[in-house]
Protein backbone atom coordinates (compact mmCIF):
# COMPACT_ATOMS: atom_id res chain seq x y z
CA UNK A 1 0.00 0.00 0.00
CA UNK A 2 1.22 3.48 -1.00
CA UNK A 3 2.39 5.87 2.17
CA UNK A 4 2.53 9.22 2.27
CA UNK A 5 4.65 11.23 4.57
CA UNK A 6 6.09 14.05 3.68
CA UNK A 7 5.34 14.50 -0.37
CA UNK A 8 3.66 17.23 -1.75
CA UNK A 9 0.00 17.27 -2.81
CA UNK A 10 1.07 17.93 -6.21
CA UNK A 11 3.15 14.82 -6.05
CA UNK A 12 0.53 13.23 -4.58
CA UNK A 13 -2.24 13.79 -6.95
CA UNK A 14 0.70 12.70 -9.89
CA UNK A 15 0.89 9.54 -8.29
CA UNK A 16 -2.85 9.04 -7.78
CA UNK A 17 -3.82 9.97 -11.34
CA UNK A 18 -1.05 7.32 -12.86
CA UNK A 19 -2.77 5.01 -10.98
CA UNK A 20 -6.21 5.99 -11.43
CA UNK A 21 -5.37 5.79 -15.53
CA UNK A 22 -5.19 1.50 -15.35
CA UNK A 23 -7.75 1.10 -12.56
CA UNK A 24 -11.27 0.16 -13.57
CA UNK A 25 -14.31 2.01 -12.39
CA UNK A 26 -15.90 1.19 -9.39
CA UNK A 27 -12.63 -0.40 -7.70
CA UNK A 28 -11.15 1.24 -4.48
CA UNK A 29 -7.60 2.91 -4.52
CA UNK A 30 -6.29 3.20 -0.99
CA UNK A 31 -3.00 5.18 0.71
CA UNK A 32 -1.71 5.64 4.32
CA UNK A 33 -1.67 9.06 5.25
CA UNK A 34 -1.28 10.80 9.07
CA UNK A 35 -4.37 10.77 10.46
CA UNK A 36 -6.29 14.47 10.53
CA UNK A 37 -7.43 14.14 14.37
CA UNK A 38 -4.40 13.85 15.34
CA UNK A 39 -3.74 17.80 15.09
CA UNK A 40 -6.26 20.93 15.42
CA UNK A 41 -5.74 24.36 14.48
CA UNK A 42 -3.61 23.00 11.83
CA UNK A 43 -3.16 23.93 7.89
CA UNK A 44 -2.96 21.88 5.28
CA UNK A 45 0.78 21.22 4.53
CA UNK A 46 2.48 21.94 7.66
CA UNK A 47 4.74 19.67 9.07
CA UNK A 48 4.14 17.41 11.92
CA UNK A 49 5.99 15.12 14.16
CA UNK A 50 4.43 12.29 15.54
CA UNK A 51 5.99 9.61 17.33
CA UNK A 52 9.68 10.31 15.87
CA UNK A 53 8.45 10.49 12.71
CA UNK A 54 7.57 13.60 10.05
CA UNK A 55 4.63 13.99 8.31
CA UNK A 56 3.09 16.26 5.97
CA UNK A 57 -0.39 17.39 7.84
CA UNK A 58 -3.55 17.49 5.33
CA UNK A 59 -7.60 17.79 6.99
CA UNK A 60 -10.10 15.35 5.37
CA UNK A 61 -11.75 18.86 3.93
CA UNK A 62 -8.54 18.11 1.80
CA UNK A 63 -9.11 14.32 0.83
CA UNK A 64 -12.49 14.92 -0.13
CA UNK A 65 -11.51 17.49 -2.78
CA UNK A 66 -9.19 15.37 -3.74
CA UNK A 67 -11.66 12.93 -4.13
CA UNK A 68 -14.17 15.21 -6.21
CA UNK A 69 -11.18 16.48 -8.10
CA UNK A 70 -10.00 13.08 -9.23
CA UNK A 71 -13.82 11.54 -9.77
CA UNK A 72 -13.67 9.26 -7.27
CA UNK A 73 -16.01 8.89 -4.19
CA UNK A 74 -13.92 8.97 -0.96
CA UNK A 75 -15.37 5.91 0.98
CA UNK A 76 -15.06 5.50 4.79
CA UNK A 77 -11.41 5.56 5.97
CA UNK A 78 -9.62 2.79 7.96
CA UNK A 79 -7.91 3.68 11.10
CA UNK A 80 -4.85 2.17 10.54
CA UNK A 81 -2.93 2.70 13.48
CA UNK A 82 -2.97 5.25 16.62
CA UNK A 83 -1.32 8.21 13.92
CA UNK A 84 -2.40 6.89 10.84
CA UNK A 85 -5.29 6.08 8.46
CA UNK A 86 -6.16 4.41 5.40
CA UNK A 87 -7.87 7.09 2.73
CA UNK A 88 -10.19 5.11 0.25
CA UNK A 89 -11.35 6.07 -3.28
CA UNK A 90 -13.45 4.49 -5.08
CA UNK A 91 -13.03 5.00 -8.91
CA UNK A 92 -16.52 6.43 -10.50
CA UNK A 93 -18.00 5.14 -13.41
CA UNK A 94 -18.45 8.16 -15.79
CA UNK A 95 -21.32 6.68 -18.01
CA UNK A 96 -23.44 6.25 -14.92
CA UNK A 97 -24.92 10.23 -15.53
CA UNK A 98 -28.07 11.77 -16.33
CA UNK A 99 -25.72 14.15 -18.45
CA UNK A 100 -25.18 10.92 -21.31
CA UNK A 101 -28.68 9.97 -20.95
CA UNK A 102 -30.51 8.22 -23.88
CA UNK A 103 -33.66 8.67 -22.45
CA UNK A 104 -36.13 10.70 -24.78
CA UNK A 105 -35.88 14.21 -23.92
CA UNK A 106 -39.31 14.80 -23.04
CA UNK A 107 -38.24 12.53 -20.02
CA UNK A 108 -34.46 13.23 -19.50
CA UNK A 109 -36.18 14.51 -16.48
CA UNK A 110 -38.99 12.66 -15.58
CA UNK A 111 -39.98 10.43 -12.88
CA UNK A 112 -37.76 6.94 -14.15
CA UNK A 113 -34.66 9.31 -15.08
CA UNK A 114 -31.26 8.85 -13.67
CA UNK A 115 -32.17 12.81 -13.25
CA UNK A 116 -34.79 12.11 -10.68
CA UNK A 117 -32.63 10.33 -8.09
CA UNK A 118 -30.81 13.52 -7.37
CA UNK A 119 -32.02 15.24 -4.48
CA UNK A 120 -30.26 18.67 -4.74
CA UNK A 121 -31.64 19.90 -1.18
CA UNK A 122 -29.87 17.11 0.33
CA UNK A 123 -26.76 18.53 -1.02
CA UNK A 124 -25.31 21.51 1.64
CA UNK A 125 -23.81 22.96 -1.04
CA UNK A 126 -27.25 23.59 -2.92
CA UNK A 127 -29.35 23.60 0.04
CA UNK A 128 -28.03 26.39 2.11
CA UNK A 129 -27.44 28.50 -0.38
CA UNK A 130 -30.92 27.96 -2.15
CA UNK A 131 -32.47 28.79 1.35
CA UNK A 132 -30.03 32.31 2.08
CA UNK A 133 -31.28 33.17 -1.45
CA UNK A 134 -35.08 32.93 -0.22
CA UNK A 135 -33.62 35.08 3.30
CA UNK A 136 -32.35 37.39 1.02
CA UNK A 137 -35.53 38.12 -1.17
CA UNK A 138 -37.71 37.86 2.10
CA UNK A 139 -39.79 34.85 1.04
CA UNK A 140 -42.60 35.67 3.27
CA UNK A 141 -43.64 39.29 1.80
CA UNK A 142 -43.38 37.46 -2.52
CA UNK A 143 -47.09 36.69 -2.61
CA UNK A 144 -46.99 35.17 -6.55
CA UNK A 145 -43.79 32.84 -6.97
CA UNK A 146 -43.34 32.01 -10.46
CA UNK A 147 -40.37 28.60 -11.13
CA UNK A 148 -39.53 27.70 -14.31
CA UNK A 149 -38.17 24.46 -14.42
CA UNK A 150 -39.63 23.23 -11.53
CA UNK A 151 -39.86 19.65 -12.01
CA UNK A 152 -41.42 17.45 -9.53
CA UNK A 153 -41.21 20.65 -7.18
CA UNK A 154 -38.47 20.22 -4.76
CA UNK A 155 -37.48 23.94 -4.72
CA UNK A 156 -41.54 24.36 -3.50
CA UNK A 157 -40.96 21.73 -0.66
CA UNK A 158 -38.27 23.50 0.68
CA UNK A 159 -40.18 27.50 0.83
CA UNK A 160 -42.83 24.92 2.34
CA UNK A 161 -40.48 24.48 5.50
CA UNK A 162 -39.07 27.65 5.41
CA UNK A 163 -42.14 30.00 4.81
CA UNK A 164 -44.40 31.09 7.81
CA UNK A 165 -47.31 31.95 5.89
CA UNK A 166 -47.16 29.08 2.79
CA UNK A 167 -50.60 29.20 2.92
CA UNK A 168 -50.98 32.95 1.79
CA UNK A 169 -48.56 32.08 -0.97
CA UNK A 170 -49.46 31.62 -4.39
CA UNK A 171 -46.67 29.36 -6.16
CA UNK A 172 -47.13 28.48 -9.73
CA UNK A 173 -44.71 25.78 -11.42
CA UNK A 174 -43.75 25.58 -14.82
CA UNK A 175 -42.01 22.49 -16.79
CA UNK A 176 -42.08 20.72 -19.96
CA UNK A 177 -41.42 17.27 -18.66
CA UNK A 178 -44.86 15.74 -18.42
CA UNK A 179 -44.42 12.97 -15.98
CA UNK A 180 -42.24 15.19 -13.25
CA UNK A 181 -45.46 18.02 -13.36
CA UNK A 182 -47.52 14.97 -12.52
CA UNK A 183 -45.50 14.19 -9.50
CA UNK A 184 -45.55 17.57 -8.64
CA UNK A 185 -49.21 17.86 -8.40
CA UNK A 186 -49.37 14.40 -6.18
CA UNK A 187 -46.94 16.18 -3.78
CA UNK A 188 -49.03 19.19 -3.30
CA UNK A 189 -52.79 17.75 -4.24
CA UNK A 190 -53.45 19.28 -0.74
CA UNK A 191 -52.25 22.79 -1.12
CA UNK A 192 -54.68 24.46 -3.25
CA UNK A 193 -52.36 27.74 -3.35
CA UNK A 194 -50.34 25.24 -5.90
CA UNK A 195 -50.42 25.14 -9.10
CA UNK A 196 -48.51 23.29 -11.93
CA UNK A 197 -48.10 23.79 -15.88
CA UNK A 198 -46.67 21.18 -18.31
CA UNK A 199 -45.45 23.79 -20.94
CA UNK A 200 -42.48 25.34 -22.77
CA UNK A 201 -41.51 28.46 -20.95
CA UNK A 202 -40.62 29.31 -24.75
CA UNK A 203 -44.10 30.09 -24.88
CA UNK A 204 -45.05 31.70 -21.50
CA UNK A 205 -47.07 34.28 -23.21
CA UNK A 206 -50.09 31.94 -24.16
CA UNK A 207 -50.55 31.12 -20.39
CA UNK A 208 -51.38 33.77 -19.48
CA UNK A 209 -50.30 33.56 -15.85
CA UNK A 210 -49.28 37.36 -15.53
CA UNK A 211 -47.43 39.05 -13.12
CA UNK A 212 -44.89 37.31 -10.29
CA UNK A 213 -43.48 38.73 -6.62
CA UNK A 214 -40.41 36.36 -7.22
CA UNK A 215 -39.19 33.95 -10.07
CA UNK A 216 -37.18 31.20 -9.49
CA UNK A 217 -35.40 29.22 -12.12
CA UNK A 218 -32.78 27.01 -11.24
CA UNK A 219 -30.65 25.09 -13.82
CA UNK A 220 -32.99 25.74 -16.60
CA UNK A 221 -32.62 28.71 -18.83
CA UNK A 222 -29.19 27.54 -19.53
CA UNK A 223 -30.83 24.23 -21.28
CA UNK A 224 -29.53 24.34 -24.86
CA UNK A 225 -32.63 24.67 -26.48
CA UNK A 226 -33.40 28.14 -24.97
CA UNK A 227 -31.70 30.99 -26.41
CA UNK A 228 -31.03 32.39 -23.25
CA UNK A 229 -30.24 36.18 -23.71
CA UNK A 230 -33.60 36.66 -25.53
CA UNK A 231 -35.42 34.20 -23.00
CA UNK A 232 -33.96 36.48 -20.14
CA UNK A 233 -34.95 39.66 -20.91
CA UNK A 234 -38.45 38.70 -21.99
CA UNK A 235 -39.22 37.00 -18.36
CA UNK A 236 -37.72 40.16 -16.79
CA UNK A 237 -40.21 42.02 -18.95
CA UNK A 238 -43.34 40.08 -19.16
CA UNK A 239 -43.44 38.10 -16.11
CA UNK A 240 -41.69 39.85 -13.01
CA UNK A 241 -43.04 42.93 -11.20
CA UNK A 242 -41.35 45.78 -11.30
CA UNK A 243 -40.99 46.04 -7.83
CA UNK A 244 -40.33 42.04 -7.77
CA UNK A 245 -37.07 39.66 -7.43
CA UNK A 246 -35.20 36.86 -9.35
CA UNK A 247 -33.47 33.80 -7.40
CA UNK A 248 -31.25 32.18 -10.67
CA UNK A 249 -29.50 28.93 -10.63
CA UNK A 250 -26.31 28.52 -12.45
CA UNK A 251 -25.24 24.44 -12.17
CA UNK A 252 -21.30 24.75 -11.40
CA UNK A 253 -21.54 21.13 -11.32
CA UNK A 254 -22.00 17.74 -12.49
CA UNK A 255 -23.83 14.77 -11.06
CA UNK A 256 -22.08 11.56 -11.91
CA UNK A 257 -22.51 7.60 -10.42
CA UNK A 258 -24.12 9.16 -7.25
CA UNK A 259 -21.74 11.92 -6.47
CA UNK A 260 -22.11 15.98 -6.91
CA UNK A 261 -19.10 17.06 -8.79
CA UNK A 262 -17.57 20.59 -8.62
CA UNK A 263 -17.18 22.39 -12.07
CA UNK A 264 -19.08 22.86 -15.01
CA UNK A 265 -18.19 20.83 -18.43
CA UNK A 266 -18.51 22.27 -22.10
CA UNK A 267 -17.65 20.16 -25.19
CA UNK A 268 -14.57 19.38 -26.34
CA UNK A 269 -13.02 19.86 -22.80
CA UNK A 270 -12.02 17.38 -20.62
CA UNK A 271 -11.84 19.65 -17.53
CA UNK A 272 -14.38 21.87 -15.69
CA UNK A 273 -14.70 25.46 -17.86
CA UNK A 274 -16.83 27.88 -16.28
CA UNK A 275 -16.48 30.79 -18.90
CA UNK A 276 -20.06 30.41 -20.25
CA UNK A 277 -21.01 29.86 -17.17
CA UNK A 278 -20.09 33.57 -15.73
CA UNK A 279 -20.78 34.56 -19.71
CA UNK A 280 -24.45 33.83 -18.11
CA UNK A 281 -24.15 35.29 -15.04
CA UNK A 282 -22.45 38.51 -15.64
CA UNK A 283 -25.57 38.96 -18.74
CA UNK A 284 -28.35 38.74 -15.73
CA UNK A 285 -26.14 40.75 -13.37
CA UNK A 286 -26.13 43.71 -15.58
CA UNK A 287 -29.26 43.89 -17.19
CA UNK A 288 -30.80 43.10 -13.71
CA UNK A 289 -28.63 46.48 -12.52
CA UNK A 290 -29.41 48.32 -15.39
CA UNK A 291 -33.09 47.83 -14.43
CA UNK A 292 -32.81 49.25 -10.81
CA UNK A 293 -31.80 45.63 -9.27
CA UNK A 294 -29.43 44.57 -6.24
CA UNK A 295 -27.34 42.10 -7.31
CA UNK A 296 -25.60 39.23 -4.97
CA UNK A 297 -24.06 36.15 -6.62
CA UNK A 298 -23.37 33.47 -4.10
CA UNK A 299 -22.60 29.75 -4.22
CA UNK A 300 -19.91 26.87 -4.86
CA UNK A 301 -21.92 24.04 -6.61
CA UNK A 302 -24.52 26.02 -7.82
CA UNK A 303 -23.94 30.04 -8.57
CA UNK A 304 -26.83 31.90 -6.94
CA UNK A 305 -27.65 35.38 -8.46
CA UNK A 306 -30.64 37.03 -6.07
CA UNK A 307 -32.11 40.09 -7.35
CA UNK A 308 -34.29 42.33 -5.52
CA UNK A 309 -35.66 45.69 -6.35
CA UNK A 310 -34.41 49.32 -5.27
CA UNK A 311 -36.81 51.46 -6.80
CA UNK A 312 -38.63 52.18 -4.10
CA UNK A 313 -35.84 52.73 -2.49
CA UNK A 314 -35.12 55.54 -5.10
CA UNK A 315 -38.44 57.00 -5.05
Amino acid sequence: MQNFTKESMLDIINILEKKLQVLPSKKVLEFEVINPDCCSSTYAGNVREVQGKQYVYRGYKAWTDLAQSLNCRMLTPLVNSKNTIVVRLEKLEEDVSFHKSVTEKEEKYGVNSIFSEIHKMEEPAFASHYLRALQNVKIDSRVRILNLGVNSGDEFELIQKYSKNFTNLELVGVDYCVSAINEAKNKFENHPNVSFYAHDVNDLSSLNLGEFDLIISVGTLQSSNLEFNPLFMSIVQNQLKKDGAMILGFPNCRWIDGEMIYGARVKNYPFSEMGLLYKDVMFCKKYLQQKKFRVTITGKDYIFLTATSIKKAIL
